[in-house]
């Protein structure tokens, strides 16, 4: 039933939403993400090499920012999540995930844009703001502000908390044989004990634990493309035949169809990097940012780093470790005999498998662990929010906290295709008014571009 909604939901209407919205802003820059790339690089890593200034009181540094927003986006979903979208949709979803980021870089670039230009003073020092605000104070959208926060607490849970919950759970109980209940009780004891410290400390352990699972994701990630080199050529060939020609690619009626593709590679793709969804411009906000433009130029990055660098390695591990069998992947989804082991985390971990051995199941499960764990943390703060705005003030913080934390030890024995769907469906409804909003407001966020939108002022 959910596998069902989610698909009537996406499938055209948010699929083309997400695509068109990040056409118009696209075209509205200029295509700045492409044309731009020396403003936005220079406006985002060249930052890093400049001396750092601490966070007022009670917010982030724009690197914690940073670490925060791409602790929810490299989550589960790039790695389970390209791994479903290929076992679902056929390795053309790896075609339109691209396309969706690329497309996603300058609709992810106005939402934290919009954020900081519209964000307030937090309660207890620093700042806050996200989606809800710029369709309030610009808009006067109350009502789908509103919206957006009523979905952004089940996206929370599900997306945020169960799918990252199940594919620890998983992809542990595949390497070490670990029970899934008991890893998920583990999981959210430790997620406790980072969230019970707010935003401040969310901010300082994922600019620690950030860095470090990307660089041993993506090295031993290449090293699995790199030993399977000459296989690379033909699955990045078969990725774009398949995006374009998938029952031809393929062969026969039971091919993978272009609606599939687009669907599970436009819906991944979101799921990973967030753009559109509007949830990490809650991070984004809560940074200590110049002026708005600075942190439109991370989101930029945010989006390219999270789905054209670390969902592309994790999409060519599969197609060319040759683990990934599409005639296979096809009649287990026609006869319905779809099982945990054939998708998601095991499926990368085959992978790894080819080269690394026994040790290639730890490896993802490792790594699974540290992106999944990230991305608990960042999406309990998100879900805060949608809260907060909800109510008036913070007094359900303690409570959604419980329950946050309930739902990571249940999503580890959850059933991983109504998990996912679930995410699907919420991430959807929340995206809906966020998307409108920022078609409207694209060209506040180019105006943010220009010399007198550039100059160092303090952000409202």
């Amino acid at each position: 039933m959910l596998e069902r909604w989610a698909d009537r939901l996406w499938n055209p209407w948010m699929l083309g939403l997400f695509l068109l919205v990040g056409l118009w802003c696209s075209a509205e820059s200029g295509f700045f993400q492409i044309f731009g790339i020396k403003t936005w690089l220079r406006g985002s890593l060249g930052t890093l090499f400049r001396k750092k200034k601490k966070a007022a009181s009670g917010g982030l540094t724009q690197f914690q920012a940073l670490s925060t927003a791409l602790a929810s986006t490299i989550g589960t979903g790039s790695i389970a999540g390209v791994a479903t979208a290929i076992f679902f949709g056929g390795p053309g979803a790896v075609f339109w995930m691209w396309i969706s980021a690329l497309l996603g870089l300058m609709t992810s670039f106005a939402e934290k844009t919009l954020a900081v230009k519209y964000r307030r003073k937090a309660p207890g020092g620093g700042w806050e703001g996200g989606p809800m605000d710029y369709m309030e104070r610009a808009l006067g959208w109350r009502g789908a502000a509103k919206w957006f926060s009523f979905w952004c607490v089940p996206a929370a849970l599900a997306g945020g908390g169960m799918v990252q919950s199940n594919s620890i759970a998983s992809a542990l109980h595949a390497a070490l044989g670990w029970e899934p209940l008991a890893v998920g009780v583990v999981t959210a004891l430790c997620t406790g004990a980072v969230i019970l410290g707010g935003i401040g400390r969310v901010g300082r352990v994922s600019e620690k634990l950030v860095p470090a699972m990307a660089v041993l994701f993506l090295s031993t990630g290449m090293a699995v493309i790199w030993a399977h080199a000459e296989s690379v050529l033909p699955a990045l060939r078969e990725i774009v035949t398949c995006a374009l020609t998938p029952r031809a690619a393929l062969g026969g009626a039971s091919g993978y169809t272009v609606s599939a593709a687009l669907r599970y590679g436009v819906a991944r793709g979101v799921f990973t990097n967030e753009a559109g969804v509007g949830s990490s411009a809650m991070a984004h906000a809560a940074a200590d940012a110049d002026f708005p433009a600075q942190e439109g130029f991370w989101g930029i990055f945010e989006v390219f780093f999270a789905t054209m660098v670390v969902c592309t390695v994790t999409a060519l591990t599969i197609l060319t470790s040759g683990v990934y069998d599409p005639a296979a992947a096809l009649s287990a989804l026609e006869q319905g005999a779809v099982t945990g082991a054939m998708t998601g985390a095991p499926l990368s971990a085959a992978a790894f498998s080819t080269v690394f051995g026994q040790a290639g199941g730890l490896i993802v499960a490792v790594c699974l662990l540290l992106f999944a764990f990230t991305s608990l943390l960042g999406w309990s703060y998100y879900g805060e929010r949608g809260l907060a705005h909800l109510t008036g003030d913070n007094r359900l913080r303690r409570p959604f906290r419980l329950v946050f934390l309930l739902a990571v030890a249940a999503g580890s024995v959850g059933e991983v295709g109504a998990v996912w769907a679930l995410s699907d469906l919420c991430d959807g409804l929340m995206a809906l008014p966020n998307l409108l909003a920022v078609a409207i407001l694209a060209p506040q966020a180019r105006r943010e571009m220009t010399p007198s939108g550039l100059k160092r002022r303090k952000a409202r």
